[in-house]
């Protein structure tokens, strides 16, 4: 199954989506705008990934655009009937002076999935972006499934930022004190504004558990593990919040 969204400007100081399509579980939804940026929920209309699905979501923000997309409800992986991992890619392209914000809900790792999910982004030299990751690995009393992420971001054609992590049966040390230390809840938000590149964020630690950390270019990360997921959200959105207060990024949102 597949989906494609395109934010374009309206020529009115707003944004339009010329494309919103989507199939299988991939059920898009425009959202009430206040103000020019478009908004955008994901809504899931079936169970997936199972195991052997192949999902593919493709978004671009035209030069000028803004987009903020959110999911309605967290993506559960769960296994499937014939033992298949399931892929999950997502490229995103955001052109000058476009901003996006890619708020998804978390991700469920449940015992007995195997998922392999990548994000791809190309980002002009003058967009914007804020993105975050959130990954919870098993429902309550579970353990989680196999899970492995890869996030690629190049700026200008040029790479700005490449992680990949990998969870779960099989994969040694995940759950070591050199990874989660036991955490069951893992994420980042990912933060790139031009306005970086004079102003810069300085690294800090968040507690225990969580830290900002300066890119070399102008994006920060702030990374995150927790007991759970509703401690880990209060992380980011704390982490988030604090970067726009500093009106650095993401002014236009």
């Amino acid at each position: 199954a597949s989906a494609t969204i395109v934010a374009a400007p309206d020529g009115r100081g707003g944004t339009a989506l010329p494309v919103l399509d989507g199939t299988g579980p991939f059920a898009l939804r425009r959202l009430r705008a206040y103000g020019g940026p478009a908004r955008v929920a994901l809504v899931g209309a079936m169970s997936a990934p199972l195991g052997g699905d192949r999902l593919a979501l493709t978004a671009e923000v035209r030069d000028g655009a803004g987009l903020c997309f959110s999911t309605t409800a967290a993506t559960i992986a769960l296994p499937g009937r014939t033992g298949a991992p399931a892929t999950y890619d997502t490229r995103i392209t955001v052109g000058d002076g476009a901003v996006l914000h890619w708020l998804p809900e978390p991700l469920i790792s449940a015992r007995g999935s195997d998922l392999r999910m990548r994000t791809r982004v190309e980002l002009a030299p003058g967009a914007r972006l804020v993105l975050r990751e959130e990954q919870i690995l098993g429902r309550a009393g579970e353990p989680p499934g196999r899970l492995s992420t890869r996030l690629t971001v190049h700026r200008a054609g040029r790479p700005l930022f490449d992680q990949e992590l990998a969870y779960g049966a099989g994969v040694p040390g995940w759950d070591g004190g050199a990874v989660l230390g036991g955490h069951r809840a893992v994420g980042q938000l990912l933060v790139v504004d031009p306005a970086f590149e004079d102003a810069p964020v300085a690294a800090r630690t968040l507690g225990p558990t969580a830290a900002v950390t300066p890119l070399a270019g102008p994006a920060c990360l702030v990374s995150a593990v927790a007991a759970d997921g509703l401690r880990l959200r209060r992380i980011l959105e704390s982490a988030k919040s604090d970067l726009f207060a500093t009106d650095i990024a993401m002014r236009a949102m």
